[in-house]
């Protein structure tokens, strides 16, 4: 059974930090392509950071010099650390594995970010 478990959500004021994690299990992590994904109220989800099984990373320019992603494949675990989080930033986030035609989501953890 595929598990992908997110923590580290939580309030935060504008400007401030946080940093998730994602731990997986039931799957090999190594070979897996691993992000976060956001959704905001009425929004539709996005991505905010994949880092790929060979290491190479993409954000989009929303996010890009405030957050990043990094993987343990020892621990099965992937991480997004936020840095100078803004109201905007506020969202259900994601975990997602992806390998071939299988993708596996976590159930998500909410960042608010107070203005």
């Amino acid at each position: 059974q595929v598990q992908l478990v997110e923590s580290g959500g939580g309030l935060v004021q504008a400007g401030g930090s946080l940093r998730l994690s994602c731990t997986a299990s039931g799957i090999m992590f190594s070979i897996n392509d691993m992000g976060w994904y956001r959704q905001g109220s009425g929004k539709k989800r996005e991505m905010v950071a994949v880092i790929t099984s060979d290491g190479r990373i993409n954000y989009p320019d929303s996010v890009r010099g405030r957050f990043t992603i990094s993987r343990d494949n020892a621990k099965n675990t992937v991480d997004l650390q936020m840095n100078r989080l803004k109201f905007e930033d506020t969202a259900v986030y994601y975990c997602n594995a992806r390998y071939s035609k299988y993708e596996h989501w976590g159930q998500g953890t909410q960042v608010t970010v107070s203005s």
